[in-house]
């Protein structure tokens, strides 16, 4: 399927397909940056909005 869209992509498809590349690959680099994440560091920055300790 994707073969086949690739062959056709002419001009314009072109741009469609990278920014499509780059969004998925964003999401994935995220996703696996979160699952890799250490639960001391979660925490850390889940208390950062409530902590009052700024000078």
């Amino acid at each position: 399927m994707f073969k086949q869209f690739l062959d056709q992509a002419t001009g314009n498809q072109f741009y469609l397909l990278s920014s499509l590349a780059i969004f998925m690959l964003f999401f994935i680099v995220v996703g696996i940056m979160l699952i890799t994440m250490k639960k001391d560091e979660v925490k850390y920055m889940s208390e950062l909005p409530l902590k009052d300790d700024i000078k």
